[in-house]
């Protein structure tokens, strides 16, 4: 068993028989009282948040996981099939472990999934992605002194908030982890 001092951020635990993963992690030494970790983690089978306080000393169990680069092919129900570059084994990957990124998660994206054992229980989506204006209204010449936002549906199904120059059939990069504009792309 190791200690709470052996953790840091992106690290898997195994937190009261369940399976989490650190997403923040500060140590706090309050006036005249003892120190301790403060830990923020979400448990990966349940995607629930989990926020708890650690004595320094505490044992805790660290899982070691794998992580590989797969790429994602199709939707297959309730599960994405992605295969491994090198071998071209596919893996289904139930749709949970992708999170709210993955409705901008077109085919043929390299995503990194953390396997334990042979169960995945974490994908990593590429910051951003690349994708085309499907759907917009059509935007005013000279409109673009202010940060006024227009609905848009994207190639992926997806709809976000697009500044009011950019038009149907134009590439434009969202960031995945918050569903907003990111930049055009040439």
């Amino acid at each position: 068993m190791a200690k709470i001092s052996d953790i840091s951020v992106g690290s898997f635990i195994r937190y009261n028989g369940e399976l989490a993963m650190v997403l923040e992690y500060q140590h706090r030494t309050p006036g005249n009282l003892r120190a301790f970790y403060q830990v923020k983690m979400r448990m990966v089978r349940t995607g629930r948040l989990q926020e708890d306080r650690f004595r320094p000393d505490d044992p805790i169990e660290i899982v070691r996981v794998e992580v590989k680069e797969l790429q994602y092919l199709y939707r297959d129900g309730n599960s994405l099939v992605c295969m491994d570059n090198e071998t071209f084994e596919q893996t289904y990957v139930p749709e949970e472990a992708f999170g709210e990124g993955i409705k901008f998660l077109k085919e043929g994206t390299n995503v990194k999934i953390s396997f334990d054992g042979d169960t995945p229980v974490y994908v990593e989506l590429p910051v951003y992605v690349d994708l085309e204006v499907t759907y917009t209204e059509p935007g005013i010449k000279g409109d673009t002194a202010t940060k006024t936002l227009k609905p848009a549906t994207l190639e992926t199904g997806a709809e976000i908030k697009i500044p009011l120059f950019v038009d149907m059939g134009e590439k434009i990069r969202v960031d995945t982890r918050t569903g907003e504009y990111v930049e055009r792309v040439k």
